[in-house]
């Protein structure tokens, strides 16, 4: 693809040595035209390859200094709209080698010999869910803790989860969520006329977060967890789900309900386990409630006044758990459309986790072969990078519009491409439309597409597809029309 975006990407960077900066460059290129290949395979050579690999050993590049830039581009993109989701979640990254491990990598649970990292990642979506790209990400390495010689009696666990639960929250891994709203705060405070909404699933369902000062143009769209006191409730309803099932129902709506993968593999949370695709057609309310502190936290925090929106599944598959969610929202709830509008922002949240997939997945993270964390984590920051480009592509291609595939591919690469799917047919004189150029890609991918299919390639399909991509303009630019060989002058009718 032009390198142009690159350029764009990178325009900030600082890795104090300007030729480490053009490396940057270099790898990023390298990996984004081709990001489901190993690195050696993606830089095409020896000498690249070593020298990828240098880079990522030496200490100036460093995982917060190359994805700084990005966060820069990022913020560029947002001030560009009125609405903008911050999407906060977090995957694990399994590193776990048969032989040998990973150098600085930390358990990913109690009990289970993986290794590896945890990504916290807050993503900038748009609505329609293109992605704009990260705003701030935190990597999470736990400790090694002593085994200990006999095994906890349910008293004892029991004892150390309510001391893990009066821990002051800056002592807690869940620290992490009020620190991304608190990035998004500082966003929201220099871009006034975008209004942010970060929307967490219900991991970030945390008091501290609710009781966070905000500026106006932030607001917080959280999944309740945990059935929280309200204030002014009778003994019948007392609580939140209570309180706002007791409410009248607003209206009815369906929507698809996604099938789902935990992002955690030890987790054993119903919520976050397996589910099957399907619509769902549920039923909505929508009240304010004052919301009190936990017991441990009343002498420090006042309660808290927030909208919920009940949305529920009256009548599930068989064998399919209802859908129910209880959102909490600073966002307002006067009008029908508005509580649809915050459904609507919520079921977008699933964009982050097509982010992990593709970044995993897609780019295979977890396959890299790195003996040390140090020098895994500056290749994580770049195929961050990589991982968004791949996903926004496959979003934007969504757009009907007559918006031109030169925004994202230049000549030689959407030509070579329009020859090589439509051999008998003569180059445009005007360059296909983003939609059309993205079908192309996903059909090279494999990809089947037909004149009735009317949804779109996937991350999968569209990564294989940008290899050959690649391919075919080095050698349109090469053999083709426009190049400058001994033969140019025979290749007009190419």
């Amino acid at each position: 693809m032009s390198i142009d975006w690159i350029e764009n990407e990178l325009k900030n960077v600082d890795l104090e040595d300007k030729r480490l900066n053009e490396r940057l460059a270099d790898v990023l290129a390298a990996l984004s035209e081709r990001p489901n290949l190993s690195i050696p395979a993606a830089c095409g050579g020896h000498t690249e390859t070593i020298a990828a690999y240098r880079f990522f050993d030496n200490k100036k590049s460093t995982f917060d200094k190359i994805i700084r830039p990005h966060y820069q581009a990022t913020e560029r993109r947002i001030a560009q709209h009125e609405v903008v989701l911050c999407v906060q979640d977090t995957s694990e990254i399994d590193l776990t080698k048969p032989q040998q491990d990973v150098q600085g990598a930390g358990p990913l649970g109690e009990g289970d010999h993986r290794r590896g990292a945890f990504l916290h990642l807050l993503e900038a979506f748009l609505p329609s869910g293109v992605p704009l790209g990260a705003i701030w990400s935190k990597i999470l390495i736990r400790e090694d803790k002593e085994p200990q010689e006999t095994p906890p009696t349910p008293q004892e666990k029991k004892r150390q989860q309510n001391l893990r639960y009066m821990q002051p929250i800056t002592e807690k891994e869940s620290i992490r969520w009020l620190e991304g709203f608190r990035e998004v705060n500082q966003w929201a405070g220099r871009n006034p006329d975008v209004s942010f909404v970060c929307t967490g699933d219900s991991e970030s369902d945390i008091f501290e977060l609710f009781a966070e000062p905000r500026v106006p143009n932030a607001h917080l769209l959280v999944r309740a967890c945990q059935d929280r006191c309200v204030a002014g409730g009778d003994a019948e309803h007392g609580s939140i789900r209570s309180a706002v099932s007791a409410c009248p129902v607003l209206g009815t709506s369906s929507v698809f309900v996604r099938a789902r993968q935990p992002a955690v593999a030890c987790t054993k949370k119903n919520r976050q386990l397996v589910r099957k695709s399907r619509h769902a057609d549920l039923e909505i309310r929508a009240t304010p409630l004052t919301i009190r502190p936990p017991k441990h936290l009343r002498g420090k925090y006042e309660a808290v006044t927030w909208n919920v929106v009940l949305v529920s599944e009256p009548h599930p598959p068989q064998g399919e758990e209802a859908i129910e969610w209880i959102l909490l929202s600073t966002l307002p709830i006067t009008t029908l459309e508005q509580v649809l509008l915050i459904i609507e922002y919520y079921a977008s949240r699933w964009m982050i986790e097509i982010f992990f997939k593709t970044l995993k997945s897609g780019c295979g993270v977890e396959k890299l072969r790195f003996e040390k964390m140090e020098r895994l984590l500056p290749c994580l920051a770049v195929y961050m990078i990589v991982a968004w480009r791949v996903l926004m592509l496959c979003r934007l291609g969504r757009d009907k519009t007559e918006t031109s595939c030169e925004i994202v591919f230049d000549a030689s690469e959407w030509q070579s491409t329009y020859r090589v799917m439509h051999p008998k047919r003569k180059l445009p004189k005007t360059p296909p439309t983003l939609h059309t150029m993205i079908r192309l890609v996903g059909e090279l991918g494999g990809w089947v597409s037909s004149p009735n299919r009317e949804d779109m390639p996937g991350p999968q399909t569209v990564w294989i597809g940008l290899q050959r991509v690649r391919d075919f303009a080095w050698a349109w630019k090469t053999f083709g029309p426009d190049s400058h060989g001994p033969d140019s002058q025979n290749k007009k009718n190419v």
